[in-house]
């Protein structure tokens, strides 16, 4: 006979409380960390205004109940849409990942930190304006940046040891939980209602990665963060009404996590929450690319300029090896057909054969008037993946985090070219003097998508400097981007 399941409740997992402590108490001191997120801030909110030149994109935007509008709602960046905190968040989420372009954060588990942004600026844009509508004050962006510091180090901290993907989930479970923390803090939580929150979003249900994979690679990929950090915004909200929390959400036997989702194991850390992951954030400067592919890409662009200076033809290639890292193996190694952009920005082929041909790799080049020239398949079918265990290594390396890809190639004639390698892209910490110009670039390219030139100037009047960014009023940096 079975010993009866103890009815005492307990108190709440240590990975929950460690998370609320973190959120609500901890000072931030670190000016990189500052400085990174201004920069992440305007590269995220970049990307998510390229993004509205895609039908596919802004199909999805937009209230709900078309139409609706508001009173002292959050703003949706390049639009018109005034919404509600959830809705808003998912709107502002679903434009920045669009396009794959905003930051990547790579360890056991992958991500893009700064998917968080949605639900962040959503709720602190929805706070500034009913605080101002009662005489109050509102947020300023020092306290968004704050919170995007906190949400990459929850999220990018427990991906250092604990890979979902490997369990069949996706990462954005922790956009989920991250946004739920620092949403949960702007909104003035207790620290036992910010702890119901957080048991919220763990007990909530979670996305599958498959819309990531053959053969079912898909869309949702692109919105799934969207959903996330709005669902987080939502739970917050929940909490904040008084809301019971799950306090052993994750240890409890049988019913929690770690045995229904994570094979029996508790969630492992490396470090304590600081700052280190804004400051080691990797941005994607060069390519809309999955980043695992991002070195890869840089390598074929000079093997494209050897290609024109040797005279030979991509058409000449006989066989081409890409010497890689296991984790690029297992997500972006794939052969037969490419169905849909969402399916070719996630094959290393695909996005090698692109700058070989074209001398490029761009958002457009994903769709399907740029994959039907026959070329690209033609080269795909001559790469091969090998993984380098040292590869391997350096990309889980503290120290080095590198992302690393080789490309050898050869022709008809039996010649090859020398291997060229490329360790560390351009967005990489170790790149930062030379990437955070061309960032300050991509910025001023994506403005130009969608506001006129006076308005462009204002915001990066702003943006630009940190001191000014840092003292503005949330809702009128927001108004700086409504077209």
């Amino acid at each position: 006979m079975s010993a009866p399941i103890s009815n005492v409740r307990p108190n709440p997992d240590t990975v929950l409380v460690d998370i609320v402590d973190y959120v609500l108490d901890y000072k931030l001191e670190s000016d990189l960390a500052l400085e990174t997120a201004r920069n992440c801030l305007i590269d995220t909110l970049g990307c998510g205004l390229e993004a509205l030149s895609y039908p596919a994109c802004t199909k999805l935007m937009g209230p709900i109940v078309p139409g609706t509008i508001v009173p002292n709602g959050a703003k949706v960046p390049g639009t018109s849409f005034q919404l509600d905190p959830v809705q808003a968040a998912f709107n502002i989420g679903a434009m920045i990942r669009w396009l794959d372009f905003n930051d990547t954060w790579l360890a056991a588990e992958w991500g893009h930190p700064s998917d968080n942004l949605g639900g962040i600026l959503a709720t602190a844009d929805w706070l500034s304006r009913t605080a101002i509508a009662n005489g109050k004050r509102p947020l300023a962006m020092k306290d968004v940046l704050i919170a995007m510091i906190k949400a990459h180090e929850i999220q990018g901290c427990i991906a250092l040891e604990n890979s979902f993907n490997k369990v069949g989930l996706d990462h954005v479970l922790l956009v989920k939980l991250a946004s739920t923390a620092v949403v949960g803090q702007l909104l003035g939580l207790s620290r036992d209602e910010l702890i119901n929150a957080v048991s919220q979003a763990l007990v909530d249900g979670h996305a599958l990665r498959t819309y990531r994979h053959a053969p079912n690679t898909g869309s949702r990929k692109s919105w799934a963060a969207g959903d996330a950090t709005s669902r987080a915004v939502r739970l917050a909200l929940i909490a904040k009404t008084g809301e019971m929390g799950y306090p052993s959400v994750l240890s409890a036997k049988t019913w929690g996590f770690y045995d229904v989702l994570f094979k029996g194991q508790p969630f492992r850390f490396q470090r304590p929450y600081g700052s280190y992951v804004m400051e080691n954030v990797l941005f994607k400067i060069s390519f809309p690319a999955e980043f695992h592919a991002q070195t890869a890409a840089e390598a074929a662009m000079t093997l494209h300029e050897q290609l024109r200076a040797s005279g030979k033809r991509v058409e000449d290639i006989t066989k081409i090896t890409i010497r890689t890292h296991e984790a690029a193996i297992r997500i972006i190694d794939k052969t037969g057909p490419l169905n849909n952009p969402a399916d070719r920005d996630h094959c290393i082929q695909y996005m090698i054969a692109v700058p070989l041909i074209f001398g490029r790799l761009a958002a457009a080049d994903y769709e399907d008037e740029v994959a039907r020239d026959p070329r690209i398949d033609a080269l795909r079918d001559k790469m091969a993946c090998v993984e380098d265990p040292q590869f391997t290594k350096d990309y889980h390396d503290p120290d080095k985090r590198s992302i690393a890809n080789a490309l050898t190639i050869g022709f008809a004639d039996g010649s090859t070219f020398d291997e060229v390698v490329v360790e560390y892209p351009l967005g990489h910490k170790r790149r930062r003097a030379e990437g955070i110009p061309l960032l300050v670039e991509k910025f001023r390219t994506n403005l130009a998508r969608r506001f006129p030139a006076k308005q462009q100037q204002a915001i990066l009047d702003v943006s630009l400097d940190q001191a000014k960014l840092e003292a503005m009023p949330v809702n009128e940096y927001v108004d700086l981007y409504v077209v």
